[in-house]
């Protein structure tokens, strides 16, 4: 499939060969353990290690991570399960692993974990590549790209390169770009790693997360990781899963169309500021997204005067769910600052961007600016 299409791909992605009268797509298979007789040679001996219906999601996942590339993903319980496989599976007591310190909000959770089993955590900011200034004798590099919830995006080949030359492994966090905007192996790291909870099944009915990587040793630490810790999906959420990455395609074209239209929108009101979308020209990131992405996401944040306006703009949308997450196909926004832990204003805004029409969601949304700092 190496001259197909995205969309082509994420159709056909991780389907069996076909046999007469079968369905293409398998149904999930629910199984604690498998006919095993003799010395376990198979595939499948216990289902905590594996399930033909992982496998089936596993290859997909992979097909469209690195096309033609041969690389092993392994599926997880949700997005934290995953990052947690590739953090905890390399560094040791004593060792040093640098993170973004403007990254996913359960990473500080992380890193406290980390420091208690006697690891040094480094923090730098996402944005101006600041992470290279903390890197010298790191085991891991952590990135997040683009930053959730701030959106900056780094280089990641000038971060792998500085990396690589001094022995650390680079992991990136690809979640907000799903391998349809951003591949972060083709870019020269060594985990791409995902929570599929987001864009990648998009229709926020299920917690998922994966890890793909291309060298086999490090692949097997992270599989070694699941098995032992449990962190496993069940069946139905994996092929309710497979089912969605047909769709992939389609979702993410509509939705980073959708978010273009409503950073451009935004970028013209007034009662906006700190617009952020890696799309946009005007960006801080947009010189970096260009060169490594080839779509921007369906995530746009921007800052409103203060709580009460931004509690006032959230209550007075009709097409836009208040809800966390991002990346699914009715769009969600929500007052970031309600959680803490986020360095955010208290009026900012992350906006996950569905596949509505355009024109009726960027209606819905200024009716709602004028609604909230009393224009209308």
């Amino acid at each position: 499939m190496s001259s197909k299409g995205d969309g082509t791909r994420a159709v056909r992605a991780g389907l069996p060969e076909p046999q007469q009268y079968e369905p293409t797509l398998p149904g999930p298979v629910f199984a604690a353990h498998y006919h095993l007789s003799g010395e376990p040679a198979g595939p499948y001996t216990y289902g905590r290690d594996s399930n033909p219906t992982w496998t089936h999601l596993e290859r997909a996942i992979g097909e469209l991570e690195a096309p033609d590339e041969d690389v092993e993903t392994t599926v997880f319980a949700s997005g934290m399960a995953a990052i947690s496989a590739v953090l905890l599976s390399q560094a040791r007591s004593g060792d040093a692993v640098v993170l973004p310190d403007d990254g996913y909000q359960a990473l500080p959770l992380l890193q406290a974990q980390l420091e208690a089993y006697g690891v040094e955590v480094r923090t730098a900011p996402t944005g101006g590549d600041a992470q290279l200034a903390v890197l010298e004798g790191a085991k891991l590099l952590w990135l997040e790209t683009p930053s959730n919830p701030g959106l900056d995006v780094c280089d990641v080949r000038r971060l792998v390169e500085a990396a690589h030359a001094g022995g650390t492994l680079v992991a990136v966090d690809n979640t907000l770009a799903t391998p349809l905007g951003q591949r972060p192996l083709e870019l020269g790291a060594d985990f791409s790693v995902a929570s599929d909870t987001k864009g990648m099944t998009g229709h926020g009915d299920i917690l998922l997360g994966h890890v793909t990587c291309r060298d086999p040793e490090l692949a097997a630490g992270v599989r070694r990781w699941r098995k032992v810790v449990g962190a496993i999906p069940g069946p139905m959420e994996a092929w309710l899963a497979h089912r969605s990455l047909a769709t992939l395609e389609l979702r993410n074209e509509r939705q980073c169309a959708n978010a273009l239209a409503l950073a451009e929108a935004l970028a013209k009101h007034q009662a906006v500021s700190g617009l952020r979308y890696p799309g946009l020209p005007t960006d801080p990131s947009y010189a970096n997204a260009v060169r490594q992405m080839r779509r921007f996401g369906s995530v746009v944040s921007f800052v409103l005067a203060d709580r009460e306006t931004a509690e006032r703009f959230l209550s007075a949308l009709h097409l836009v769910e208040d809800a966390t997450s991002f990346g699914g196909v009715r769009s969600t926004a929500e007052r970031r600052g309600r959680w803490g832990g986020d360095a955010v204003p208290e009026g900012f805004i992350r906006f996950s961007v569905g596949a509505e029409d355009a024109a009726d969601l960027v209606a819905d949304v200024e009716q709602a600016l004028a609604t909230a700092t009393g224009e209308s």
